[in-house]
């Protein structure tokens, strides 16, 4: 009878402790439930019926991305494109019409000879015409120096032209790098709040998870940018390169016909 009712008043308390602690967590749930939260600027908008600006959830993005991480993902984009802008702008001015410079040196040629030719280049603008100037400066050498010096010029002005795009190929490889970056430190961010309210709560490893992944698309999309500004740039350089070869030929060509 003793062990009976020692049994019965055993199991009473457990059921209610296990009562208070229900009460105690139904009481915590009601006051996390009545605190203020952060409203964002979509919770102000909501049942207005008014969309949330673009540019005000950019802004949204960047606060909850972490200010940190994200000036350096921009400050990345930033500079990409001065980088990338500046050598689309060099290379345009470079262009020049290599068949209409050619015919003018040509015709320079039958007209005044080499010093002719010489004027003509030197008041022409653009990577062909100095390359041109290179070659008839050393026309006395003969046609084989003529040949090796417009190789070597050549290949002095793809290096100018090919000038400032291992940093714009750094910037599209840093900005993913510090998006990661980012989402790995905010996910041990997220984990020490976990271990703190000692409960795997959903909403916290859900705004946890979305703040670290916020910094990753940041970075993909800046990479993605500057690498479509960086092909377009290559494509430049390489129907500027195929036209420099093109008009040297013809160049060698012409002296050779001069010659005889």
């Amino acid at each position: 009878m003793l062990l009976a009712v020692a049994g019965t008043l055993a199991f009473t308390a457990n059921i209610a402790s296990a009562q208070d602690q229900a009460a105690a967590e139904n009481a915590a749930e009601q006051v996390e439930a009545a605190a203020p939260q952060a409203m964002t600027a979509e919770d102000l908008l909501k049942g207005t019926g008014e969309d949330v600006p673009f540019h005000q959830q950019i802004k949204s993005y960047f606060i909850q991305g972490g200010p940190g991480f994200m000036s350096a993902i921009i400050l990345c984009l930033i500079l990409g494109l001065a980088l990338a802008i500046e050598r689309i702008l060099y290379l345009s001015f470079a262009k020049t019409n290599t068949k209409k410079l050619v015919e003018k040196v040509e015709q320079a040629l039958a007209d005044g000879g080499i010093e002719a030719a010489k004027d003509v280049c030197r008041d022409t603008k653009g990577p062909v015409a100095s390359i041109f100037y290179d070659g008839l400066l050393h026309y006395d050498e003969g046609l084989d120096v003529v040949e090796k010096r417009i190789a070597s010029a050549g290949g002095v002005q793809m290096s100018m032209m090919e000038n400032n795009l291992s940093w714009i190929s750094l910037f599209i490889a840093l900005a993913p790098s510090l998006g990661f970056l980012g989402t790995v430190i905010g996910m041990v961010q997220a984990f020490d709040a976990i271990e703190a309210a000692g409960d795997i709560s959903p909403n916290i490893v859900a705004g946890g998870m979305k703040v670290a992944l916020i910094t990753t698309v940041g970075g993909l999309i800046v990479a993605m940018i500057l690498q479509v500004f960086y092909n377009y740039i290559l494509s430049r350089i390489d129907a500027l390169s195929i036209d420099m070869e093109e008009a040297s030929i013809d160049l060698v060509d012409t002296l050779a016909k001069y010659k005889k």
